[in-house]
């Protein structure tokens, strides 16, 4: 595994994770999803960070690598083919749980291309931001195969079943205009200022309360498979765990002292 397919960089609890394969727009292969895994895991793992940003510079992520793909099933027996396919994608989704689970914030940072798991990746961040020169497209279609990297979880509860259905199939490229639209990116920022823009948000949520993030992000998360009153008490234990904290009285006294709070995170 070669670490430079992805580098990292921690600045004031911001954890940046920036995808390395500009050559090949960043399509994923076996290496880079393995140093993608490394990072991720590190950065939940690592009690420093306190927020995380995925991005990919000129291009977020093509989809996979299109030529790797082909090596592998090329002189490949059927059987072959399966398990090795299948068992790549259990590792990708392995990462995919990782991002979802991960009781920090995580930021998609999204320049140029967002296709095929690109845009399955980006899903499983908690918010995005995209420059006005991104493009989009489920795409697997295109090329002959189903969907994997949680898009069919994801893509139904963000724009709905028959939006879900159109996008899936069509695989049809979309421009970030009607990706704010349809609720798969937060915002829209012009390309030169997607950095900074980016940056702010990391650092705003790093300032925050951590700790109620990881539960809000969690409740948000369990909301899409659980009944309302399973919902109602989790909603009641984090609260109240939340309110036994220094960040909630903390919170508490800023407003009543008209100031903007420090939180700790904890």
């Amino acid at each position: 595994m070669s670490e430079s397919f992805v580098l990292t960089q921690t600045k004031d609890a911001v954890r940046t994770i920036s995808l390395n394969r500009p050559k090949a727009l960043n399509a994923l292969n076996r290496e880079l999803l393995m140093a993608l895994r490394e990072a991720v895991f590190s950065a939940e793992q690592d009690a420093a960070v306190r927020c995380v940003v995925v991005r990919g510079g000129n291009h977020f992520m093509a989809g996979g690598d299109l030529k790797w793909f082909y090596e592998q099933i090329a002189d490949a027996e059927a059987a072959a083919i399966r398990i090795g396919f299948e068992a790549f994608i259990h590792e990708l989704h392995a990462l995919i749980v990782s991002l979802r689970r991960m009781p920090k914030p995580v930021i998609a940072s999204v320049r140029g291309a967002a296709a095929g798991f690109g845009l399955s990746l980006m899903m499983a961040c908690d918010l995005v931001l995209a420059a006005d020169s991104a493009y989009f497209s489920l795409a697997y279609t295109n090329i002959g195969v189903s969907p994997d990297g949680g898009s069919t979880f994801a893509l139904p509860r963000i724009v709905g079943q028959k939006r879900a259905m159109e996008l899936a199939l069509l695989g049809e490229r979309f421009d970030a205009v009607a990706a704010e639209r349809l609720g798969l990116v937060n915002r829209v920022v012009p390309d030169e200022a997607l950095d900074q823009e980016a940056g702010k948000l990391a650092g705003r949520l790093a300032d925050g309360p951590t700790a109620v993030y990881a539960r809000t992000k969690a409740l948000l998360n369990a909301s899409l498979g659980a009944s309302l009153e399973s919902q109602l008490q989790h909603e009641a234990e984090s609260f109240s765990q939340s309110a036994t904290e220094s960040d909630f009285k903390e919170g508490l006294a800023a407003f009543i002292d008209k100031r903007r709070p420090r939180f700790k995170g904890h």
